[in-house]
C-alpha cells in the first residue's frame, strides 16, 4: 500500500511539474490548465512586434507574501506563487484576495548568462496590476503605476555576476481606488468579476547592447504607398543611422535610412493589403549602426491597411477598410479565464478564442474594458481580425461609475484620477500603436467613469489620426469622434441615427444558456435572456441576425454581439467559460455571420 501511494504521488508530481504547486480551489478549469509545466510557463517570446534573440523567461515559482501595508520583513514568505498568474487566480496556486490594506511581495533569484556581461540587461514586466516597486539585490531599480501596459528597467548597475535577487512589491486596491480596472471588484456579482492583483503577464530579461533601440512606431499609408518607421533609441545621436528593411517571404522588397531620431520613410510598390480575408504581413528588420558598424538589430512586422469612414451612395456614413465599405461584426470579448482570470493558461489557449472567432465567421473583436498581452494582438494580426480596443473603466464603485447614465451628465473625477486616466490611456495607445489589427479606440464604455468626453476624444484622435475613435460605446452621446454607438439588449435596434458619423451597434444579444458541469457556480447564473438548449439559442441568434441585416440597410455600419464566452456567473457566451463547449450550432452561426460581414461588399 505504501509503495502504491508513493507511485501515485510521483505521478501527480509529474503532472503538475513541481511538488510546490497545484491549481488552487475547486472552481472551473480549462483543459490547458493540466498542461502547465511550472518550469516552462508561457515560454513564448512575449513581444513579437519587436524581437531580439537574447532573452530569459522569469516565469515560474516565486516566493510570495501578503502582508499589511508597511509590515513586510525581509525574506518573509507565505509559500510559492506561480508567476505570471494573479494571486486571486486558481493557477497562481494561491487564490487569495489582496485587498486595499495589504501589499503583495514577490521574490526570486536569477543568474545572468556570462555572454550578457558586455552589454546591458533589461528587466521587463508584461503587466502588473496596479502599483509596483522593484528591487534587484536590494537596490531599487524602478516603479510603475498602471495595470495594463508593459514596462522595463535597465538593471545593469544593480547586477552581480553570480546569483541575483529580484523583489517586487505590489499594491492594488481594486474598486476601493480610482484606477482603471475594467470588470474587477472586491465583491464579484452579476457583470462584475473577481479581482486581479499583482503580476499577470510574463516577466523576462533581455540582453541589449550598450546603445540600443528602445521602441518602434510603424505607420502605413496605403494612399501614398509608404511605410513610416520611427525607431527610438536610448541615446540618439546624429552620428547614428537607422536602417529599415521590408521583407516579404524572407526577401527584401524595400528599404530606407535616416539619422537617429528621424522618420524612416519607405516607398512600397505593388504592395499587398491586409484584411480579414487576406491578413498579409510584412516582416521588418531594423538596424542601428554607427560609423558603418551595426550596434543593434531587432525584428518586427507591419501591414498595409487603412481605417476610415466615408459616405456611401445612399448618404450613410460607413466604416471603411482600405477605402472600401466593410461591415465590421464581432463578439464582445472580455478575455477572462476561469483558472487564470486575466491570464490565459497557455499561448495555445490565448490564441484559441481568436481562432474560434474567425471560425464563427466574424471579422472583428471588441476587446472589452481589458488590454491583452502583446501576443494576443499578434494572433489577431496573423489571423485577420480587426480589434476595437476599449480603455478599461475605473474610479470608485461600479454604481458610481454608472450613476449618470440616464441623465446624460458626466461624472467629476478628482485631479489625481483624471491625471491617472490620461496617463494610462496614453500608455495603452503607445503600447498598441504599431499593431495592424487595432482599428478603433474606445475611451469609454457606456457612462462608466465617463468624463470630459469631447476633450478625451479630441486628444485621442489627434494622438493617433490613423485610427477611428468611438467616443463612448453605448454611453452619453456627444457629437465628437467617428461614430455614434448604441447598446440594445437583447435584440438589435436602431433607436438613434447620426447622419454625420457612422452609426454602430456596440452591444446586443446576451442570449443565455447555462450548461451543467461548465458553470462558475451551480445556480444564480445570469443572462439577458435564457434558453434551454443549443437549438433554441441558435434560433434566437439567427432571428436577431436577420433583424440586424435589415438595420444595416437602414444605417448600421458595425455590430458587436455579447459575447465570446461565459464569464463567471454570466452565461451568455458563444462558448462555455472553460471553452469546452460551443453552445450554438457552429455551421449556422458561421453562415449567418458571413452574410452580415459581407452585407456591404460591392456587387
Amino acid at each position: 500500500m505504501g509503495r502504491l501511494f508513493l507511485l501515485i504521488t510521483l505521478c501527480l508530481l509529474t503532472i503538475t511539474g513541481h511538488s510546490q504547486w497545484s491549481p488552487a480551489g475547486e472552481k472551473l478549469k480549462t483543459t490547458w490548465a493540466s498542461t502547465i509545466d511550472v518550469n516552462n510557463v508561457l515560454p513564448e517570446y512575449p513581444r513579437p512586434i519587436m524581437e531580439r534573440s537574447d532573452w530569459l523567461n522569469l516565469n515560474g515559482l516565486w516566493d510570495y507574501a501578503i502582508v499589511p501595508i508597511g509590515k513586510y520583513q525581509q525574506n518573509q514568505s507565505d509559500g510559492k506563487i506561480l508567476v505570471p498568474f494573479a494571486v486571486e487566480s486558481s493557477l497562481s496556486g494561491v487564490q487569495k484576495t489582496l485587498g486595499k490594506d495589504n501589499e503583495l511581495w514577490y521574490s526570486r533569484e536569477f543568474t545572468i548568462p556570462t555572454a550578457w556581461h558586455n552589454g546591458k540587461t533589461l528587466l521587463h514586466f508584461g503587466a502588473v496590476d496596479w502599483k509596483a516597486e522593484i528591487w534587484v539585490n536590494d537596490i531599487k531599480v524602478g516603479s510603475h503605476t498602471g495595470g495594463y501596459t508593459p514596462f522595463s528597467f535597465d538593471i545593469s548597475a544593480a547586477l552581480m555576476k553570480k546569483s541575483n535577487k529580484l523583489v517586487v512589491k505590489v499594491w492594488d486596491p481594486t474598486d476601493a481606488g480610482y484606477q482603471p480596472r475594467g470588470k474587477q471588484v472586491n465583491k464579484p456579482h452579476g457583470i462584475w468579476y473577481t479581482p486581479v492583483s499583482g503580476i499577470w503577464q510574463t516577466v523576462w530579461l533581455e540582453s541589449v547592447p550598450k546603445h540600443y533601440i528602445t521602441n518602434l512606431k510603424t505607420i502605413p499609408d496605403i494612399d501614398k504607398g509608404i511605410i513610416s518607421v520611427w525607431a527610438d533609441t536610448d541615446n540618439s545621436s546624429s552620428a547614428d543611422i537607422i536602417e529599415v528593411s521590408v521583407l516579404d517571404n524572407g526577401k527584401v522588397i524595400a528599404s530606407g535610412k535616416s539619422i537617429s531620431g528621424q522618420e524612416v520613410e519607405i516607398a512600397m510598390k505593388d504592395y499587398k493589403l491586409w484584411s480579414p480575408d487576406s491578413p498579409h504581413l510584412y516582416d521588418l528588420r531594423v538596424i542601428l549602426s554607427s560609423a558603418g558598424k551595426v550596434i543593434d538589430e531587432v525584428k518586427s512586422y507591419t501591414a498595409m491597411r487603412k481605417y476610415s469612414t466615408k459616405r456611401d451612395k445612399n448618404g450613410i456614413v460607413r466604416l471603411q477598410l482600405n477605402n472600401k465599405d466593410l461591415f465590421q461584426f464581432g463578439p464582445l470579448d472580455q478575455g477572462w479565464w476561469p483558472d487564470g482570470l486575466y491570464t490565459a493558461p497557455t499561448d495555445e489557449a490565448l490564441k484559441y478564442d481568436v481562432v474560434k472567432t474567425k471560425d464563427f465567421g466574424y471579422n472583428m473583436i471588441r476587446k472589452h474594458v481589458k488590454v491583452e498581452p502583446a501576443r494576443w494582438y499578434t494572433h489577431c494580426d496573423k489571423l485577420g481580425i480587426i480589434v476595437w480596443q476599449d480603455m478599461p473603466n475605473g474610479d470608485r464603485s461600479p454604481e458610481w461609475q454608472m450613476r449618470n447614465y440616464f441623465t446624460g451628465a458626466e461624472i467629476t473625477r478628482s485631479t489625481e484620477s483624471e491625471a491617472n486616466f490620461r496617463e494610462e490611456w496614453k500608455e495603452i495607445m503607445d503600447y498598441l500603436y504599431s499593431y495592424p489589427c487595432i482599428g478603433v479606440w474606445v475611451p469609454f464604455n457606456e457612462a462608466w467613469g465617463q468624463f470630459k468626453t469631447q476633450d478625451i476624444v479630441g486628444w485621442t484622435k489627434a494622438y493617433d489620426p490613423t485610427r477611428l475613435v468611438n467616443p463612448a460605446s453605448g454611453g452619453n452621446h456627444y457629437t465628437c469622434g467617428d461614430m455614434l454607438d448604441l447598446h440594445n439588449y437583447p435584440g438589435p435596434d436602431m433607436f438613434l441615427y447620426d447622419a454625420q458619423r457612422a452609426t454602430v451597434l456596440g452591444e446586443y444579444g446576451g442570449i443565455g444558456l447555462p450548461l451543467k458541469d461548465h458553470l462558475w457556480q451551480p445556480d444564480k447564473n445570469w443572462g439577458y435572456v435564457q434558453f434551454k438548449n443549443s437549438k433554441e439559442v441558435t434560433d434566437e441568434y439567427v432571428k436577431y441576425a436577420e433583424a440586424l441585416k435589415k438595420l444595416i440597410t437602414a444605417g448600421f455600419s458595425a455590430a458587436v454581439y455579447t459575447q465570446t464566452t461565459d464569464v463567471e456567473v454570466e452565461i451568455n457566451g458563444l462558448m462555455t467559460y472553460d471553452r469546452k463547449v460551443i453552445k450554438l450550432d457552429e455551421a449556422r452561426l458561421k453562415r449567418i455571420n458571413q452574410e452580415i460581414c459581407n452585407a456591404l461588399n460591392e456587387k
